[in-house]
């Protein structure tokens, strides 16, 4: 039995792609099957636990119950496109200086909520992080860290 295909179009991490997706793939799958990314990763499968994020079109979206079809036009970016040639993300680099991570599973969800945070949000409280990140788990519970690097990103994105 062969699945029918689609043909989706879109810009991924900056460059024009294009994929050929089966309908019931997850954006997850897309960016694993065909491209090669496994920043994003799925774990609970019930857009629970933020290991999936992926921002399309400026806003986070959790990538395991979200259709890969629903990229075709839009914007996508992934953890793997957060570092340019002149070094990491300011949210990568407070994530390292904070230690705000142990086994690392959750990282790239939390690094890649933060960005749409510190956008609408310069400078959260703790009880804005928490509630804005309360999507996100850390089965480590490097919670206390994640907040700090979330205002040290903060801080750092606002250094001229």
């Amino acid at each position: 039995m062969s699945t029918v295909q689609r043909t989706i179009q879109f810009r991924l991490n900056g460059e024009a792609v294009s994929a050929d997706i089966a309908p019931h793939w997850n954006l997850v799958e897309l960016l694993q099957n065909c491209f090669g990314l496994f920043g994003a990763r799925e774990s609970c499968g019930q857009e629970l636990c933020g290991c999936c994020t992926v921002v399309v079109n400026g806003a986070a979206v959790t990538g395991c119950l979200y259709l890969a079809a629903f990229v075709d036009g839009a914007e996508v970016l992934t953890v793997e496109r957060l570092a340019s040639s002149t070094g990491l993300d300011a949210v990568q680099q407070a994530f390292i200086e904070c230690g705000a991570f142990q086994c690392g599973f959750c990282t790239s969800g939390f690094v890649l909520m933060t960005r749409p945070l510190l956008d609408i949000n310069p400078s959260p409280t703790d009880d804005d992080i928490r509630h804005y990140l309360s999507g996100n788990l850390c089965r480590c519970a490097a919670y206390p860290e994640i907040i700090r690097a979330v205002k040290l990103a903060a801080r750092k994105r606002k250094k001229p």
